[in-house]
């Protein structure tokens, strides 16, 4: 790539310009001046039209719209104040699960924040927890699904390293887990020395009543989960079926979403769902130039020259991508960074199921650590509260994260013990 195409790259993406009209001027540029016929631009992205896992992205987060938009996450509370009423410190664990579980399907942690923030921050305040403890707690919790099926960072990763939809979501469950589970240590750890805990007692909130509310919502996940690893449905179909199982449930059982809301909730969708979709086809053709290029290869030959170890190259991975999730959006940073890192990993004997966890999880972390973290901005904005508020209320929480971080890294049995 000429220096002038470089600037021009950087003062484009300064101008606001979207990233899908720089991925693909650059690859026109990048093929004309290499001689090639541009038509391998369209062909390039004609290629992702025949993915498998594709119709799997619009499908798995109009359900997640869907359930943002209804009551679930207020049922799913209900639920988790009548049987953690006893806990200390149950509240945060309430709301680390429920944010996870929301993100998960939605694929956007800033949707999460939004939805469900309004509904959990009054609770904590409420139950009388520090605000410091509950801005942090929100405000990392908002990205906490990304690793669990079905998320769409998951597919988006899967379709772009051509690696299986469905080892991905098993690799990411244990880590996941990890995630939620240290949080929630440490949420029960404020709890206990504070004596905080959930609002109200069994006789008020009747945890029979409270499961039969929201027993719709619960069985979806292990639903989704079931149908693929038992092999009866492919991904895709999971897909179809998690849509109209949704549907279903909140237009007709719960009644909380009606045919007007529908065009909003599709358009909202549509938004998200087209502008991944175009991202990854400009990437998918300046990808090939990429490789033809032999740049992948270039970055690996000065790698290698100067990182030997695969302790340090992992660290430096780690910061790598914690950069990238503090300033780049998710899905634009897995389809840019992702094909010029994997054959990098790969010659450190990295397993590219292991490299997306990896992957996802510094840009999960990224997303929420200071200086530029989009979830810091998003929270900023719906709690009404100065961005060095959040910084500060953070910290501990991305601490922990970070810790977890490297285990998820360095004990790459912990993603891939159940597909070898």
């Amino acid at each position: 790539m000429s220096p002038l195409t470089t600037l021009s790259s950087v003062l484009l993406a300064g101008l606001g310009t979207p990233l899908f009209v720089i991925i693909c001027a650059l690859a026109l540029i990048s093929f004309a001046a290499d001689g090639v016929d541009l038509t391998i631009i369209f062909i390039e992205m004609y290629r992702l039209a025949d993915t498998p896992a594709l119709t799997a992205i619009p499908l798995f987060a109009f359900a997640g719209f869907m359930l943002a938009e209804s009551g679930a996450a207020r049922r799913l509370v209900r639920i988790s104040q009548a049987l953690l009423w006893w806990l200390p410190g149950g509240l945060g664990v309430m709301a680390l699960v429920i944010c996870a579980m929301l993100t998960a399907f939605t694929g956007a942690s800033g949707m999460t924040i939004v939805a469900v923030g309004g509904l959990l921050f009054p609770a904590l305040q409420q139950a009388r927890y520090p605000e410091r403890f509950s801005l942090g707690l929100l405000t990392t919790s908002g990205s906490l699904g990304l690793l669990f099926p079905p998320s769409i960072p998951l597919i988006v990763y899967a379709i772009v390293a051509e690696t299986p939809v469905d080892q991905l979501f098993v690799a990411g469950i244990a880590p996941g887990l990890l995630l939620v589970a240290a949080l929630s240590a440490y949420s029960f750890f404020i709890g206990r020395r504070q004596g905080y805990t959930s609002m109200g007692t069994t006789e008020e909130l009747s945890p029979l009543q409270a499961l039969r509310e929201g027993t719709w919502e619960l069985l979806l996940p292990f639903a989704v989960m079931t149908g693929i690893y038992s092999g009866f449905i492919a991904v895709s179909e999971a897909a179809a079926l998690s849509a109209l199982y949704v549907v279903i449930i909140e237009m007709f059982v719960h009644r909380e979403i009606t045919v007007r809301q529908l065009p909003a909730i599709i358009r909202e969708t549509m938004i998200l769902v087209g502008g991944i979709f175009v991202i990854i086809a400009a990437s998918m053709a300046y990808t090939s130039y990429l490789i033809d290029a032999q740049i992948p290869a270039s970055l690996l030959d000065l790698i290698r020259g100067e990182v030997e170890s695969r302790l340090v190259f992992l660290i430096l991975l780690n910061l790598f991508l914690l950069a990238v999730g503090c300033m780049i959006d998710m899905f634009s940073a897995l389809v840019v960074v992702v094909p010029l890192i994997l054959p990098i990993a790969a010659a450190y004997d990295i397993h590219p199921v292991h490299l997306g966890i990896i992957f996802l999880a510094n840009l999960e972390i990224g997303y929420s650590t200071p200086p530029v973290g989009l979830n810091l901005f998003i929270a900023s904005a719906r709690f009404d509260q100065p961005l060095l508020t959040l910084y500060r209320a953070s910290l501990p929480f991305l601490a922990i994260l970070l810790a977890c971080l490297l285990v998820i890294t360095y004990v790459p049995a912990l993603s891939l013990f159940a597909i070898n």
